[in-house]
């Protein structure tokens, strides 16, 4: 929590003003942030200064382990984080790729599971790091990554947390995930659940103590319109103790991921927070 309140300290005092062409929004503005969260603890980073939410960040991580691409199939797991990139965004729905009502494209998930290759085939980027990990194997390369230039055009949204690599020492499992922007007020409880949950998932499914996952985010910024609300509220807010995530133990592997795990394999316990806070949300 400190960690994520240092940072917005530090955009405040520190940032340059951009604008920013696809909002039409200036952003407060710092380059490089490194954050780290005890996984292994099991300090969940569930901002407590406003009233957070996880069982949607949460589904849509599920979502892109199981390889969805289809804002339906997000919903039915309880998220509708793509409902309006997948339907409301005007250059999409004109994409001569897109498939019909709902469907993103090859965006996140579609990478991680089935990258592409020139002769035609696919490469299953998620099934080799869980099958590399499960058999006690780090050949320094096990990296799952959605950030594919050559296919921008065929989804409906590049990534922003773009790249995922594992790393095993000893039997204790470390996670280095890359963010290439990152909406500072909104999106980064819901990128840090994420962060949090991959490594304690994948921790899980291959038989290994999870250590600590390390979250870089290269652009990190705060809108102008939601400045006010950091300065003057949220910032002068205590924050309170860290929350517990607690996941189904009977999740033993990535079949399991594919076939049966649901929003009802997460429970967080002892989360207290201050009143929620509506921050501006730029499209």
């Amino acid at each position: 929590m400190k960690q994520y309140l240092d940072l917005c300290q530090r955009i405040i005092d520190d940032g340059i003003w951009v604008d920013n062409k696809r909002t039409g929004k200036r952003c407060l503005t710092v380059i490089n942030a490194d954050l780290e969260y005890q996984v292994g603890n099991n300090e969940f980073p569930l901002i407590t200064t406003r009233k957070s939410f996880y069982k949607s960040a949460i589904a849509e991580l599920l979502g892109y382990l199981k390889g969805y691409d289809n804002a339906a199939d997000f919903r039915a797991l309880g998220t509708k984080t793509w409902d309006a990139n997948a339907n409301d965004n005007e250059v999409w729905l004109k994409n001569s790729y897109r498939k019909g009502e709902d469907d993103m494209g090859r965006v996140y998930g579609v990478q991680g599971r089935g990258w592409a290759k020139p002769d035609g085939g696919t490469i299953d980027q998620l099934k080799k790091v869980v099958e590399n990990l499960k058999n006690g194997v780090d050949d320094r390369g096990e990296i799952i990554t959605f950030y594919n230039p050559g296919e921008f055009h065929m989804g409906c949204l590049r990534p922003c947390m773009h790249t995922h690599n594992f790393s095993l020492l000893g039997d204790t499992l470390y996670l280095t995930s890359a963010q290439r922007s990152c909406d500072v007020p909104l999106g980064l409880n819901f990128n840090q659940i994420q962060v949090f949950a991959f490594l304690a998932i994948m921790a899980q499914i291959t038989g290994h103590k999870a250590g600590v996952a390390y979250h870089k985010i290269v652009n990190a910024h705060i809108y102008e319109d939601q400045l006010d609300l950091m300065k003057n509220v949220q910032l002068k807010r205590e924050p309170l103790s860290a929350p517990k995530l607690t996941i189904n133990p009977k999740i033993k592997s990535l079949e399991d991921i594919e076939t049966w795990v649901t929003m009802d394999d997460f429970e967080v316990t002892g989360y207290e927070h201050h009143d929620a806070i509506k921050y501006p949300f730029s499209v």
